[in-house]
């Protein structure tokens, strides 16, 4: 233990007398672990963001949409979730709620306006139920089942809206055009924030009805349809019957996810979930690869302190240092330079996070885990270790008489 204490308290004196040096050797660590914090930090922020979302939707929310193979793309088809998939899983599946349609007269470019001033937005019609789904307005009110019954011409907006259109703060009975329809403004939604480039509060909600006469007769809506399952016990079996009664509506005799699925709020968030985590491994993967340049630095200027220390390892040899002293100093002090770039790297890629939140649209928030800062100490322990060695064992092995003959 006494060896042990003894050869770190050398080493902090080595990199304190060459301070300089040893900023510039621990570089390349400092610089690769800032990286992989602030690329893990960023992404995981973004997935705490997701997450969020998902979790407002809740557990029991339910989706079916159209969906098709990219070789069923690539053929030319097409799949389509209709009014009667709708009606037909409202009458055939039990212990549901809230079932909604979603009609997008636009998904991302609708034009928006008012007294001249032009913007872009989502443009989506449903009916009142929606709002059991999170979205709910602010001020004002929400679709409600006369809306569709009449076809009125009235809309929810979100806050984005107002704030591009110039509309006042309580817009409230203000007259929009959207999708080229005027309309009534009788609600504004609750903030909802942004991920990455989509704005939830870029948005005009229609009722259904009035969607559908947007789109014209002459053109197939589209639909996606929510809706919850009242007993999320229930949902494997629920979710089953939803899927072969769309099938069969479909006539899909024995296909029953050829042209459709239903996926649930939990598997929606595990799918994006995973995909997140592969995308940190890869790109942390990728920027780690710079803690290989870090290593290699650390080796050459050990290697060269070894070679400065010739004589001095000649002195402690010949006053009865053992091997293992040489080599456990040697080693101890490429350590101790590895996870000092460690430690600054950790904070300077936290603060490289936190600036990103600033910079990057729609990104809010940066999370660093507790495997990332632990992997980074390990990586960066490893390095020190890894590439300490050889110079270690070199000093380690000098032959005494050699070593004080050194000039």
């Amino acid at each position: 233990m006494f060896s042990l204490l003894e050869s770190f308290t050398a080493a902090l004196a080595a990199i304190r007398a060459h301070a300089l040096r040893s900023i510039l050797t621990t570089l390349g660590i400092i610089i690769g672990v800032a990286a992989v914090i602030a690329v893990v930090s960023v992404i995981q922020g973004f997935a705490a963001q997701v997450g969020s979302i998902f979790q407002g939707m809740g557990t029991n929310a339910v989706t079916v949409s159209p969906h098709l193979t990219q070789a069923q793309r690539l053929a030319g088809m097409h799949a389509h979730i209709t009014d009667s998939d709708l009606n037909a899983i409202r009458n055939n599946v039990a212990g549901i709620s809230n079932i909604s349609p979603l009609l997008y007269v636009s998904f991302f470019g609708g034009a928006v306006s008012w007294h001249g001033t032009n913007t872009t937005a989502r443009i989506l019609g449903t009916t009142s139920s929606f709002a059991s789904g999170g979205t709910v307005p602010e001020t004002g009110r929400f679709i409600v089942p006369n809306d569709n019954i009449q076809h009125r011409r009235v809309c929810v907006i979100g806050r984005t809206i107002i704030k591009n259109l110039y509309l006042p703060d309580n817009p409230i009975g203000s007259y929009i055009k959207a999708g080229g329809a005027w309309c009534r403004v009788v609600g504004v939604l609750k903030k909802r924030g942004s991920l990455g480039f989509q704005d939830f509060d870029n948005i005009v909600i229609l009722p259904y009805t009035t969607a559908r006469s947007i789109l014209g007769t002459s053109r197939q809506p589209n639909l996606r349809i929510q809706l919850t399952v009242d007993d999320v016990n229930q949902m494997d079996s629920t979710v089953a019957r939803i899927k072969q009664v769309v099938a069969r509506n479909h006539r899909l005799q024995g296909r029953p996810t050829d042209n459709f699925e239903v996926q649930t709020a939990k598997q929606a968030a595990s799918s994006f979930m995973s995909i997140v985590n592969m995308v940190t491994f890869i790109l942390g993967g990728i920027v780690a690869i710079s803690l290989l340049v870090g290593g290699i630095g650390i080796a050459n200027i050990t290697l060269v302190s070894v070679t400065e220390r010739t004589r001095e390892i000649g002195i402690l040899k010949a006053l009865g240092a053992r091997r293992r002293d040489i080599l456990l100093q040697f080693l101890i002090e490429a350590i101790v330079l590895s996870i000092l770039g460690g430690i600054i790297g950790i904070i300077l890629g936290w603060l490289l996070g936190l600036l990103a939140t600033q910079i990057i649209p729609g990104i809010v928030t940066s999370y660093v885990p507790g495997w990332a800062i632990a992997l980074a100490f390990g990586v960066s322990g490893g390095t020190g270790i890894i590439f300490g060695i050889l110079p270690a064992a070199k000093a380690a092995n000098l032959d005494p008489i050699d070593a004080l003959r050194y000039e």
